[in-house]
């Protein structure tokens, strides 16, 4: 009898497709693996040892006309409804069968690296408060360490003023 896959390979292909993104677009970047899952911002930012600000959340919206995007902010920022809504129009969070069916990433792995599907991204102005940020690499074990202008560049995000901080 086989035992069950730890979860961090429930979707082994998706950890694969950001390993080959990074190959092509960023080479230099190390992924880096934690024992434990990191699926939410206090978890990623304890096992990293940095404040909750510098995980870079991505979140995937479907807007009014159809279209999904992919907002990445600090971990310690939540939407400003009237900011998104000037800037996209209506929209709603994708619930997260769709969000792992379109990015190819589960949801605690989401990331703007390696999709499954050609998505828009965009990063919140937030980030520029810090020199270094977290994301996700495609697993709920795993991170990046990245500048927030190097983020935007190797996936050819917009920035964007969406997001308010927390508190």
């Amino acid at each position: 009898m086989t035992a069950p896959s730890p979860p961090n390979l429930k979707n082994p292909m998706s950890l694969e497709s950001v390993r080959a993104f990074f190959a092509t677009h960023a080479p230099d970047l190390t992924i880096l693996e934690t024992a434990d899952p990191t699926p939410t911002v206090a978890t990623a930012a304890l096992a990293h040892g940095v404040e909750p600000g510098r995980i870079a959340k991505t979140l995937a919206f479907r807007l009014g006309d159809g279209r999904v995007v992919l907002l990445v902010a600090r971990g310690d920022a939540r939407i400003d409804n009237r900011r998104f809504k000037d800037r996209f129009g209506r929209g709603k969070m994708l619930p997260a069968e769709e969000v792992e069916a379109i990015t190819g990433h589960p949801v605690g792995g989401v990331c703007p690296f390696g999709l499954a599907t050609d998505l828009p991204v965009f990063a919140d102005v937030s980030l520029q408060a810090f020199d270094e940020v977290l994301p996700a690499a495609g697993g709920v074990h795993t991170a990046v360490r990245i500048s927030p202008a190097d983020l935007v560049r190797i996936v050819s995000a917009g920035w964007v003023d969406v997001c308010q901080p927390i508190g």
